[in-house]
């Protein structure tokens, strides 16, 4: 049965959303004020420094005889959890119908919160910390002084329960089935036999209550990790150390390119958790729904398949599909992003998914063509009829001044610098695709993305409109 505050929480979210913060690439600049600021009865200090000397803070709130220790952004291009954890700061400073579920929570527990361990990863948003080490591949040798905040907050506080928050790769599936994996869950493993003990056994417990919450809001799209021992891991060696771990991966989902509906059910995934602990309402699920989850399917999406494409090579004919994804290439100092899209895969695709599809039986996939006068700047794109210049089969447009931004990586052309020339259609390549039929162009690939010429002549002058009035 679950409560009825997971409703609440999900309908209410947007009251306690931090609204300064809607992006994934932040800083702990960004979030460093809205810490200090946080009004009692929250505490919140520096529990330690980075290796570039940052601040790594401790933010305490409730007085009950269960702690609970929760850490975000170990990896610091994996932000979804900050964000909802920023969220549920703002939750806990509310006076609302919700009062009885943050009343109970704060009279049964004591959560800690880490919002940010990696904040010099987070400043370059790269995985890995200033010494290039993976901080969760670091719980035996401690090298990191990040790290060894973790440990040391982790026994000192001699958690009950440990909340591990990540993001994984928005191209995970749910199992074999075409829906992305929004969300994963792990009991980790606390040895090579894979036992289960009272400390395991209620992670899996908890997770069973929180796939099911999840499953109300993206049914299909909840999945887990394989639960192979890693020595090195934390979330592994803090289930051995005694503390039940729940591993929550953010992954993707259709239109949410930003992460802001993930961000929405971590809130509420999270604090239905919390609820639970407080009142035992875990301890009421066996192991099955845990069992239940599909395993995490990796490499099964790509951001466009184009399926049964006719292409040539030494002028014979083949039938293929065409998989493309769009990469993110950072810009403005790693706080904003182009997209850089490439061919991912090649042949039979029937075991692989799109978050864009297309059918293309009939169709030819053949590389477009470089327009042939150099535009000097970005806004003489606008002269140009280039609905027309597309159905033509021009794609790529040589462009001498220049410069990458996100809405550059959205036009249905491909800028590019003077003399460069659109490649073949091969693997890893990011050529520009025309999808023809009878000799027609229905259909154009730019930079991965997919614009139908029949349908969205007024997207494609709006797109460059935008771009050229910037």
């Amino acid at each position: 049965m679950l409560s009825p505050n997971v409703d609440l929480l999900y309908k209410n979210h947007p009251l306690y959303k931090e609204n300064s913060i809607v992006t994934r690439r932040f800083k702990l600049k960004e979030i460093e004020p809205l810490i200090k600021s946080l009004p009692a009865p929250f505490y919140a200090w520096p529990a330690g420094k980075s290796v570039e000397g940052r601040n790594i803070y401790h933010v305490r709130i409730g007085n009950g005889p269960v702690p609970v220790l929760l850490w975000s952004q170990m990896h610091g291009d994996e932000s979804t959890a900050t964000m909802a954890l920023l969220d549920i700061f703002n939750f806990f400073q509310r006076n609302d119908e919700l009062n009885p579920l943050r009343e109970q929570i704060l009279k049964n527990l004591t959560l800690h919160f880490i919002p940010m361990l990696n904040p010099d990863g987070a400043e370059r948003f790269t995985r890995r910390n200033v010494q290039d080490i993976d901080i969760n591949r670091d719980a035996l040798r401690l090298a990191t002084p990040e790290g060894q905040l973790l440990k040391r907050m982790r026994d000192s506080l001699q958690a009950v329960w440990g909340f591990n928050l990540h993001d994984q790769s928005r191209y995970y599936a749910a199992g074999a089935n075409p829906k992305t994996a929004g969300i994963s869950f792990l009991a980790p493993a606390y040895n090579e036999e894979k036992e289960i003990n009272d400390v395991r056994g209620n992670a899996m417990r908890l997770i069973g209550m929180m796939n099911r919450t999840l499953q109300r809001y993206i049914p299909g799209q909840v999945a887990r990790y394989d639960d192979t021992f890693e020595p090195r891991a934390f979330g592994d060696n803090i289930q051995k150390w005694g503390t039940s771990a729940i591993l929550i991966e953010s992954g993707g989902l259709p239109g949410d390119p930003e992460k802001q509906e993930l961000r929405r059910l971590n809130f509420v995934v999270i604090l239905a958790a919390l609820e639970g602990i407080a009142q035992n309402i875990h301890q009421q699920y066996d192991f099955s729904m845990y069992d239940a989850l599909p395993f995490n399917l990796s490499n099964a999406f790509h951001d466009l398949i184009v399926r049964e494409v006719e292409m040539e090579r030494n002028g014979k004919p083949y039938i293929v599909d065409l998989a493309f994804r769009r990469e993110e290439a950072p810009i403005e100092n790693f706080r904003q992003y182009y997209y850089r899209g490439s061919i991912s895969e090649v042949g039979d695709l029937s075991t692989m998914y799109g978050y864009d599809e297309l059918l293309a039986q009939g169709y030819r996939a053949v590389p477009g063509k470089v327009h042939a006068t150099v535009l000097e700047n970005i806004q003489e794109l606008t002269a140009l009829d280039l609905p027309a210049l597309l159905k033509s089969g021009v794609t790529d447009f040589p462009v001498r001044v220049s410069r990458n931004t996100l809405e550059l990586s959205k036009l249905p052309v491909k800028v590019v610098p003077p003399g460069e020339k659109n490649g073949a259609i091969r693997l890893g390549a990011n050529p520009s695709v025309l999808l023809q039929k009878g000799g027609e162009t229905h259909f154009v690939i730019v930079n991965g993305g997919l614009f139908d010429l029949r349908q969205d002549t007024h997207l494609i002058k709006e797109a460059v409109k935008n771009v050229s009035s910037r």
